[in-house]
């Protein structure tokens, strides 16, 4: 198949430091060319793909240093391209929430949209609504709550490339989080739950800026523990070094989280994930095989007294059954060539879980 592969423009594909859905799309991406896909993307300059590269912004934005930018227009554009050459392509694969919508309208049905963000704000249902005719792709089935009545045409939970030497059997004795200083992320908590088990906790996070008053107020103060060290934002390399060496991921998040890649990243170093009850961690996490789910720091502390139980070399596996860029890319294989034969209507019968 001849598949266009549009991501968002905020940062690199993949990633240089924090990002999640430009991660995915770039292992995505390889993988399809894998498969024996004819695959081109549509990104920033600075672009790592096997894939044809379209180059639609000379970087990408969050890291771009000018002063004045405006992510609108980077995005206009970059549609406006794709637009321009859609005949090339037998699926245009948007990951660029709704965008896209008024610009596709009179060619929706080849095209398939993945939604990685949350889906409960205020403004979205109106929005979907107006545009039934695009086929939605979920990243769990958690993440559909809010808009039920959307066009659903299969979930798809995350994968990664992963190397056999990402696996680590013997760590260094810390726990770790990793990803976004925010209240919903729960770093706090995490602080609280190493602390009552006396416990090392390295914290590997960006700060957006958003997020800068919470940092200062909330969390500052408490990197002040001997227990507890602040390592800043991270790249790839570093991470699979970080959560390698970590005994368990705290994933303490406080909102309904669409999927969690973190989770993953953890699991493909053999590292099990303590999280909380929230958004789509049952969906991720195998409780007591792959790590624990709890509701509460006090049972958080509990789950951290009973690592031993786990092996790691079973949470790799369950990886790389699960959760292999591979495994993403055959399912949306599965969709693209359904959506081609049947039409995106014809996908509502699917199974929910693609």
């Amino acid at each position: 198949m001849r598949i266009a592969q549009v991501p968002p423009l905020y940062e690199a594909v993949p990633p240089r430091l924090y990002g999640g859905t430009e991660r995915v799309v770039a292992h995505l991406t390889d993988a399809l060319v894998e498969l024996g896909h004819d695959v081109t993307l549509f990104a920033s300059a600075e672009a790592q793909t096997k894939a044809k590269l379209v180059v639609v912004r000379d970087q990408a934005i969050r890291l771009d240093p000018a002063p004045l930018k405006s992510d609108l227009a980077a995005h206009l554009a970059m549609l406006l391209e794709v637009r321009d050459r859609a005949a090339e392509f037998d699926v245009i694969h948007f990951h660029t929430d709704m965008l896209q919508f008024g610009l596709f309208a009179d060619m929706a049905s080849k095209t398939l949209t993945t939604l990685h963000g949350r889906l409960d704000l205020k403004d979205l249902p109106n929005l979907y609504r107006r545009f039934p005719q695009f086929g939605l792709v979920s990243i769990s089935d958690s993440q559909r709550a809010p808009l039920p009545e959307a066009n659903w045409v299969g979930t798809v939970l995350h994968g990664l490339h992963s190397d056999t030497d990402t696996y680590r059997a013997n760590t260094d004795g810390y726990l770790a989080f990793l990803g976004r200083i925010s209240p919903e992320k729960g770093p706090q908590s995490a602080i609280a739950i190493a602390k009552s088990v006396g416990r090392k906790l390295k914290i590997a996070a960006k700060i957006d800026q958003a997020d800068v008053g919470y940092f200062h107020q909330v969390v500052e103060p408490l990197l002040a523990d001997p227990l507890v060290e602040f390592i800043g934002e991270i790249g790839d390399q570093q991470k699979s070094r970080f959560l390698g060496g970590a005994d368990a991921l705290l994933f303490p998040i406080d909102w309904p989280e669409p999927f969690g890649l973190v989770m993953i990243e953890a699991m493909a170093a053999g590292t099990p994930v303590i999280a909380y009850d929230r958004g789509s961690v049952r969906e991720v996490i195998e409780d007591g095989l792959t790590g624990f789910i709890v509701d509460s720091e006090a049972e958080a502390a509990a789950a951290v007294g009973r690592l031993g139980e786990l092996s790691r070399r079973a949470i790799r596996d369950r990886f790389d059954l699960r959760f292999s860029a591979t495994a993403m890319a055959r399912r949306y294989q599965n969709l693209y060539e359904q959506m081609i034969e049947t039409g995106v209507a014809g996908l509502g019968s699917l199974a929910r879980r693609a």
